[in-house]
C-alpha cells in the first residue's frame, strides 16, 4: 500500500495527479480550499469538484484545507495517517496566478498571494508531511514533489511576481532535498509549460487573449500541455524507479524552456 497527500486537489494538474495515483493504485488524500479568495482575481475550485473527485475513488479521502494554514495540514496529515497508516508521497500543487502588470506596479495584495499560497504553501506541506515520513521504518522510500514552472526559470512579461514565486519553490525544493540527505525521502520540482487548466485560462484573460492557444507558441511541441501530462510525470517520480532523482527540477514544459 502506498499514499498520498496531494494539495490543490480540486482541478487542474492536482486533480489529474489525484486521478493518476488512485488508478496506479495508490490511497490519497485530496487537499484543496474549497472556496474564492478575495485576493485571487478569478474562481477557485469548489467543495463540489473536491468531493466528485473524492466520491469517484474509493481510495481517495477529501480534505477541505488551506495551505497557509500549517495547522490545517497537520490536520491532513493525521487523516492520512489514520485512514491509511502512513504517507509515501506528498505532492505540492496548490498554486494561483496574479499579476499582469510591470513589477513596479505589481500590489502587494497579488505578491503576498502568490508567496503565501504558491511558496508558504509549499513549505507547510513539507513541515506536515516530513516529520511523519521520517518516522518510517529504515529503509524510507519518501518523495515530495513540489509544482514549480517554466517561469521558475524564464522570465514572463508582467508577470515578474510569478516568476520570483516559482524560483522560491525550486530553491525551497533544492535546500529541502540537501535536508533530507541520507534520509530516504527525495525531494524534487516539476516545471510544467503552458497546460489547460483554469489557471491558464485565468493568464490569459491577465494579458487579454481570447484564447489560451495561443500561449502553445512558446512551446517546441506546438501545443498546450494537458494535466494528466504532468501527473504522469509526477506519479514516476513517486515510485521506486526516480529513486535517484532528488534536489533538482524535471521540465515539464515542452519544449518551453529549450
Amino acid at each position: 500500500m502506498t499514499v498520498a497527500i496531494v494539495t490543490g486537489a480540486a482541478r487542474g494538474i492536482g486533480h489529474a495527479t489525484v486521478e493518476k495515483l488512485a488508478k496506479d493504485g495508490w490511497d490519497v488524500v485530496a487537499v484543496d480550499l474549497c472556496a474564492d479568495d478575495p485576493h485571487v482575481g478569478y474562481p477557485l475550485a469548489t467543495r463540489a469538484e473536491l468531493f466528485a473527485l473524492a466520491d469517484a475513488w474509493p481510495t481517495v479521502r477529501g480534505v477541505v484545507a488551506d495551505v497557509r494554514d500549517a495547522d490545517a495540514l497537520t490536520g491532513a496529515v493525521h487523516v492520512a495517517l489514520d485512514e491509511f497508516g502512513r504517507i509515501d508521497a506528498a505532492i505540492a500543487a496548490a498554486a494561483i496566478i496574479a499579476g499582469g502588470q510591470p513589477l513596479w506596479e505589481t500590489e502587494d495584495k497579488d505578491w503576498d498571494a502568490l508567496f503565501d499560497i504558491g511558496v508558504r504553501g509549499v513549505a507547510n506541506l513539507a513541515r506536515a508531511v516530513i516529520p511523519a515520513m521520517l518516522t518510517g521504518q529504515e529503509p524510507r522510500h519518501g518523495r515530495f514533489v513540489a509544482l514549480a514552472s517554466a517561469a521558475g526559470h524564464r522570465g514572463l512579461w508582467r508577470l515578474a511576481a510569478y516568476n520570483a514565486a516559482k524560483h522560491a519553490v525550486v530553491g525551497l525544493v533544492r535546500g529541502l532535498a540537501t535536508d533530507l540527505r541520507g534520509t530516504g525521502i527525495t525531494a524534487v520540482a516539476v516545471s510544467p509549460g503552458s497546460t489547460d487548466t483554469p489557471m491558464l485560462a485565468a493568464s490569459a484573460d491577465l494579458y487579454g487573449l481570447g484564447d489560451i492557444g495561443e500561449f502553445a507558441q512558446h512551446q517546441l511541441i506546438d501545443r498546450i500541455l494537458q494535466p494528466a501530462e504532468i501527473a504522469e510525470v509526477i506519479a514516476f517520480l513517486c515510485s521506486p524507479s526516480a529513486s535517484s532523482i532528488t534536489g533538482t527540477v524535471v521540465h515539464t514544459d515542452g519544449g518551453f524552456t529549450a
